[in-house]
């Protein structure tokens, strides 16, 4: 494994963890995202996930933050998770790296096991020896209409 891989499973773990330490670590303040579940427009800064990391933390709530469509049930019944990188690439260029796969999201719970994907994509750039998130880029992993649905 790659040292980016090493890196980027590090970030992504923090997420899952809400360990707000390790994520603000590995990411630079002036990060910007782009999530289609959350809102169609762009998200700057990281005072978003903070909020969401923190939340998600806590034990009276039944979701996590890279959930793009957190479990409803009970919070005595929150759902165990784990994440893995399908179709992992990573592009180099000097102190640049992109990094893009689908997102595999399992989730074990009293009613069973599913498993939810995206694709996304991570720019990371290495500042004074460490590497840092920059942007984040998500999308649906199946077919979404062309055109917005009419309003």
């Amino acid at each position: 494994m790659t040292e980016i891989r090493t890196f980027l499973e590090r970030h992504l773990q923090s997420i899952f963890d809400s360990d707000l330490e390790t994520y603000h670590t590995t990411t630079m303040s002036d990060l910007t995202l782009y999530e289609w579940y959350v809102t169609p427009h762009r998200i700057d800064g990281l005072p978003f996930h903070d909020f969401m990391m923190s939340e998600a933390g806590r034990e009276d709530t039944s979701s996590m933050a890279l959930d793009p469509s957190p479990d409803q049930g009970r919070p005595e019944d929150k759902a165990r998770m784990r994440f893995d990188l399908a179709n992992y690439h990573e592009q180099r260029y000097g102190d640049t790296a992109i990094c893009s796969y689908t997102l595999l999201i399992s989730k074990g719970a009293r009613d069973g096991v599913t498993v939810m994907s995206y694709n996304e994509s991570r720019v990371l750039v290495l500042m004074d020896g460490e590497w840092k998130v920059v942007h984040v880029h998500k999308s649906p992993s199946w077919n979404a209409p062309f055109q917005p649905p009419p309003t």
